[in-house]
């Protein structure tokens, strides 16, 4: 399935949390939403993006910023998100979809071609959700230097 359209309602889910909570979408309503799927825990390219999104907090959360909550999604299990949460100190919740099914429903989940070989997997891809439950930004194929900023930046424009 292709990304949601910015505009759209994103579709809601319920999945796992490092935390050993479950998040809905629809809970959090009123506050906007980094949702941001990636491949693996503990691979260079997702760790540097989630240290990103870290050491940006301040800008993304609380009295400083937009009071967004942002949400990291892969296939990997509960116990393997908490793990790397742990190791690299985020302050944001990671959500295991093993099935896929969810990433599928947001486009994150499909064929990809690294290195000339195509493959099927998580597509690093991110959305921004306004508090009205409505996709503001979409990045459905992410570079992760400078990602962060350009995520930022669509927070800021939710006011």
């Amino acid at each position: 399935m292709p990304t949601p359209a910015i505009g759209t309602l994103a579709p809601d889910f319920d999945l796992a949390a490092d935390n050993g909570t479950r998040v809905r979408l629809s809970e959090l309503r009123g506050r906007p939403v980094v949702l941001y799927f990636y491949p693996r825990d503990n691979t260079s390219g997702c760790t540097t993006e989630a240290c990103d999104f870290r050491d940006r907090e301040p800008q993304w959360r609380g009295q400083a910023g937009t009071g967004a909550v942002v949400l990291g999604v892969s296939g990997d299990s509960v116990e393997s998100h908490a793990k790397f949460k742990a190791k690299f100190g985020l302050p944001f919740l990671l959500l295991a979809d093993p099935s896929h099914q969810m990433m599928e429903t947001y486009g994150a989940w499909g064929e990809k071609t690294l290195y000339g070989k195509k493959s099927v997997g998580t597509i690093r891809s991110t959305l921004v959700i306004d508090r009205d439950g409505k996709v503001a930004a979409a990045w459905p194929k992410v570079t992760v230097n400078g990602h962060v900023d350009k995520v930022l930046e669509a927070l800021k424009k939710l006011g």
